[in-house]
Formats: C-alpha cells, structure tokens, sequence
C-alpha cells in the first residue's frame, strides 16, 4: 500500500464529493504536494479560516482545512441556504463541518487499511497573521483547490501511533452495576 497516494487520492475524491454534494459546486485544482516538518516547526502565517480534525487509532494525526473568509462565508450560504456577508458563529460552524464530512469520509476511506479510527470534534480558526504548528515531525499532504478562482487547501498528516488503542469487536464488554 501507498499510504500517501491512498490518501492524496481519498482527499481528492471527498472533497470534490462534499462540494458537489452539499454545495452544489464543482473544483478545479486537486494538486498534491507533499511538505514535512520539522518537531515543533511553524508554518507560514495565515489569514483566514483553519479547521482542524483530530484522528486517533492504530495510527493518529490531523486532517485541516483552510480558506478565505470570503469562500467561508460561500460555504455557509451554501449550506444553510442563507446569506453570509461576514464569518460569524454560522460561518464557523459550516466550515467546521465541512471539514467533518471531508476527514470523515477519508477516515472511512483508510479503515478498510489501517483498522478504525476515530475523528475529534472540529476546531475552528479564524484571524490574521496567526501561525500553526505540530507538536510531531510528520510529512503533511497538501491538496489544493480553486472555487471560482478562490484557493482551498486540504491536508493531512498521518502516522502510526505511539501507543497501540484496543480494538473492541462484538458488543459492550460485562460491567457490573449494583443498582
């Protein structure tokens, strides 16, 4: 298995499914670039809107993605059907799950590899001049889009886990209860 062609391709795939699907829009782009980092290392500063996913599992790592605030704002009138001249609560919540339905699908997309895995609540940032970093050194999959010319960037960094998680098959183990 090509762990990062299995990825690039599954990101590619679930982001163009969620757009057409939700958003009743179609991308260009889906350029793959593959970028490592160094333990503690900072990215470029950013301006816009982040979202960030955690997956945890036989292997763990992040799934993001990041945008304008102005396809922000499109991707929540999309959704909610609503105009959205400004990011706010709604703004943030739609991308936060878009993020989730495009993760989530790629997180299915890799079970059938890697075993299950499990995704975090989305966290949503938004601001200027703000800078993210990983806390592991780790290769990061960018895939990048273009919405009416706007960029969107998806990525994630994946890895096994330091740790190994139980995997429980069948139903709920016995647990007494005295009542």
């Amino acid at each position: 298995m090509n762990l990062h062609s299995t990825i690039s391709q599954s990101l590619i795939r679930s982001t163009e499914d969620v757009f057409s699907t939700m958003l009743a829009c179609e991308l260009s782009g889906g350029e793959v670039t593959v970028e490592g980092t160094a333990a503690g290392s900072d990215s470029e500063p950013n301006d816009g809107v982040v979202s960030f996913i955690g997956i945890a599992g036989s292997w763990a790592g992040t799934g993001s993605l990041s945008c304008s605030p102005a396809m922000a704002c499109r991707v929540c009138a999309a959704m909610l059907m609503t105009e959205a001249t400004a990011v706010n609560e709604d703004v943030l919540d739609a991308v936060a799950e878009l993020t989730n339905m495009i993760i989530g699908s790629v997180k299915t997309d890799l079970e059938a590899e890697l075993g299950p895995l499990g995704l975090s609540i989305p966290t949503v940032v938004f601001g200027r001049n703000f800078k993210t970093r990983s806390a592991a050194a780790a290769e990061w999959i960018h895939v990048r889009f273009h919405w009416d010319g706007d960029p969107l960037m998806i990525k994630m960094c994946l890895a096994p886990s330091e740790k190994q998680h139980p995997v429980h098959h069948g139903g709920n183990p016995a647990c007494a209860l005295e009542v």
